[in-house]
């Protein structure tokens, strides 16, 4: 099975903790998923094989599915015009022809459900996001509605949480406001609609940027990568839900008593394995297609 761990294509303008980005002349770019993998916002040395390709389906699919909810800059799979872009294969898999947007440096997380670093959060302090929240709750308890819990957008390093006045600092109190609404309607949205596919999500993380004056999604949405993906048929409040993303990543590299600075260690080839079966279970319920 092809691996990808970076793109070699001329005119690379961004190369993310996942995506290389190259321009394509005319406002349009060519965003390839690679199959890197993240985690505690370090990039592993290890790859996941096909997991750029299964992330790039779900993204299209997600921007498409929510294009009515908000704009966002995608314009059709590199697949579709392999031809004119005259691109191997095995990338064109991987990549989008998306629009060049001006990026807003806010990560928009949205959690429907108290778990991950919130649920660390509540246990010390009662509260997520600085926001008070009931007593009693257990890990993976629904939020009687979404919370937006916005972060800064690190290059490298951590991504560091960010309160609403200095999201309004950052863009200003309307587009602050815009970009907490809409980050939750394309959350709820997709929330509804997974549920009935056996997925849980739990939370999620979206980017906006600035195309024609318009704020638009940007970037991956929706994906194993930038969401918690929970098997709805094991749901279960008070303990660790089974999954369809990353967390399995997590999990591995926390029991190795890594300290979640760089280097990270190496993935042997069962948590590989284990984990691209789920990215493409998770491609395969919410589409219902298998990945191309």
């Amino acid at each position: 099975m092809t691996t990808i761990r970076e793109s070699t294509l001329p005119h690379l303008i961004h190369r993310g903790k996942v995506r290389d980005t190259h321009d394509l002349g005319g406002g349009l770019l060519l965003m390839v998923a690679t199959d890197r993998i993240s985690a505690f916002d370090v990039v592993l040395p290890t790859a996941i094989p096909n997991k750029g390709a299964v992330l790039n389906q779900i993204s299209a699919f997600w921007f498409r599915e929510t294009a009515h909810v908000a704009p966002n800059h995608f314009v059709a799979p590199a697949a579709e015009r392999a031809d004119e872009l005259d691109i191997p294969s095995e990338l064109a898999r991987r990549a989008m022809v998306v629009r060049r947007a001006e990026r807003i440096d806010v990560e928009c997380v949205v959690r429907g459900y108290i778990t991950g670093s919130a649920w660390s959060e509540y246990k010390s302090d009662g509260t997520v996001g600085g926001v008070p929240m009931p007593s009693g709750m257990k890990e993976g308890d629904r939020f009687p509605e979404p919370l937006f819990t916005p972060t800064t957008k690190a290059e490298v390093g951590h991504d560091e949480p960010m309160t609403m006045d200095e999201v309004e600092e950052m863009v200003g109190p309307d587009t602050a406001a815009r970009l907490s609404d809409i980050t939750k309607s394309v959350y709820t949205f997709a929330h509804d609609y997974a549920l009935g596919k056996g997925i849980v999500i739990a939370d999620t993380k979206i980017e906006f940027g600035m195309i024609d004056g318009e704020l638009s999604l940007i970037d991956e949405l929706l994906t194993p990568d930038s969401s918690r993906f929970w098997d709805r048929s094991g749901y279960e409040p008070g303990r660790s839900q089974p999954n369809f993303d990353k967390q399995f990543v997590r999990d591995w590299l926390s029991g190795q008593g890594w300290d979640h600075e760089p280097p990270a260690p190496e993935l042997p080839d069962d948590v590989v394995g284990r984990t691209r079966e789920r990215y493409e279970e998770a491609l395969q319920k919410l589409t219902g297609s298998a990945v191309a």
